[in-house]
């Protein structure tokens, strides 16, 4: 009986809490239980990043089924498209670092100010990447070694993918914005109109239903520039007109240089963190179409797709971690900031556990729903195994990072990246897939062992503390 009551009042308590999260009510993060504040804030943004997994997985889907040259072509753009989701992420992380400072300090109207002049540095930045990539799309795809079939039919795509940059950036770095607030509810909403639009759009415009003609691969293009930008509208109308604590208005669109200093300042790091992390995976991308062609380049992209429908969950909850430092560094309590993180480093890393587990006892079963070339699905499946070794490291590390870049110590995960990614895991792969003659397989086994070397360094120079002396 004792138990059945604890049991209910534990039921009660966790359904009480997913409720609160999922209702969006303003929450001071920086007082009461760090388990509540947590789950608070994991739970949406967990929920958000599953919509864009979804989505990725949606998108390759169809577009798997165009045929082996149109699954590498969409991998390759994307290997290069990740440049514009780390400027993205690098300028987003600066903004949600700021404004969770600035909420944590209880001064809404600096953290809104800081908000609008990061949008403003947004614009500029992806103007300057848009054009060139949208007039040398074909050129981009030669470079990254693709085959002239694949170039033929992916020309078009990667020229839509390049010009639609702006969105994609709006997207990320207003979401960062919400988040730096707390206001994890709203970035979720944001993502999930987006990607169920992506959703809808990705087989019509793909395959063509009705009136609507079908554009093939460049029509799952359109589909993701549309659906981001529906997302974005949704954002700006909440911004401009909404009742959130971080409340646009035009007056704050005139630069201000003092913050956009302090913005690039924590930025450039930030996204040069995610340069060398996307430009690390850039070189893999190339190294197994190099050693294994067309076959290796779809199975490992499929792969890498449906690693990310799992690891977009964990950033999320990672993310927690970020808006956590933020604030209670504002707050003046850096210990509460600490153990907030390793709070969520432990909840992440039981998630990533289990799902390592799925994929190594499931991969060929999962595998099957996106292929039936068999040297594709041999590929897929023992990159799927491979990489999904290192799970655990991977839901620990992304969290750890995080901590750094909430404080605004873009630094420190910059410097640990760049041995990490390029003065180890791109050596180690080189030398196992062609030194060796181990081929694409050298390249899988690569990325869990950089990865755990990598986490383990993050760990060890996060319980250094010097973090929470940042000042931004």
């Amino acid at each position: 009986m004792l138990l059945n009551k604890r049991f209910s009042y534990n039921a009660h308590n966790i359904f009480s809490l997913i409720k609160q999260s999922l209702n969006g009510e303003l929450q001071d993060y920086t007082t009461g239980s760090i388990r509540r504040a947590v789950i608070l804030l994991a739970i949406p943004m967990m929920l958000e990043m599953s919509m864009e997994s979804v989505f990725a997985l949606v998108d390759i889907y169809f577009v798997s089924h165009l045929g082996k040259h149109a699954t590498s072509t969409v991998g390759l753009t994307e290997s290069v498209i990740t440049i514009v989701y780390s400027l993205a992420i690098g300028i987003s992380m600066a903004a949600t670092a700021m404004v969770a400072r600035r909420v944590g300090e209880k001064n809404p109207e600096a953290a809104t100010r800081a908000g609008m002049q990061s949008i403003l540095v947004a614009l500029i930045i992806t103007i300057l990447i848009s054009i060139p990539g949208f007039i040398y799309a074909g050129n981009i795809l030669r470079w990254m070694g693709a085959e002239e079939a694949a170039i033929k039919m992916g020309t078009n795509y990667t020229r839509i993918m390049m010009g639609g940059s702006l969105v994609i950036m709006l997207l990320f770095l207003i979401n960062g914005i919400f988040r730096g607030a707390g206001d994890a509810m709203m970035a979720m909403k944001s993502l999930w109109l987006a990607n169920i639009c992506n959703i809808i759009l990705c087989p019509l415009l793909i395959r063509g239903f009705g009136p609507i003609p079908a554009f093939g691969l460049q029509g799952a293009a359109m589909a993701t520039c549309i659906g981001r930008g529906i997302g974005v509208c949704y954002q700006l109308y909440h911004l401009f007109n909404g009742n959130r604590l971080v409340r646009f208005t035009t007056r704050m669109l005139k630069p201000n240089l003092a913050i956009i200093r302090s913005l690039i300042s924590i930025a450039w790091p930030g996204t040069l963190q995610f340069l060398i992390g996307s430009g690390s995976w850039i070189v893999l991308a190339s190294l197994v179409v190099q050693t294994g062609m067309s076959d290796a380049s779809a199975g490992y992209q499929i792969a890498i797709r449906i690693v990310l429908f799992f690891i977009l969950p964990a950033w999320g909850m990672s993310n927690a971690a970020v808006t956590l430092v933020g604030q209670n560094l504002g707050a003046g309590k850096p210990d509460r900031a600490e153990q907030s993180v390793l709070q969520t480093a432990k909840y992440n890393a039981v998630f990533m556990g289990v799902m390592s587990l799925i994929f190594l006892f499931f991969a060929p079963f999962i595998i099957s729903f996106f292929t039936k070339e068999t040297s594709v699905a041999a590929y897929a499946i023992s990159a799927l195994k491979i990489v999904s070794a290192g799970f655990l490291f991977y839901g620990v590390g992304m969290v750890m990072a995080n901590a750094f870049n909430g404080a605004g110590d873009t630094r420190t995960p910059t410097i640990i990246n760049l041995f990490g990614f390029w003065f180890f895991q791109i050596p180690l792969a080189y030398f196992l897939s062609k030194t060796l003659g181990m081929g694409p397989l050298g390249v899988f086994i690569a990325i869990p062992v950089a990865e755990t070397t990598i986490t383990i360094m993050s760990y060890i120079v996060f319980k250094k503390g010097r973090w929470k002396l940042k000042k931004i």
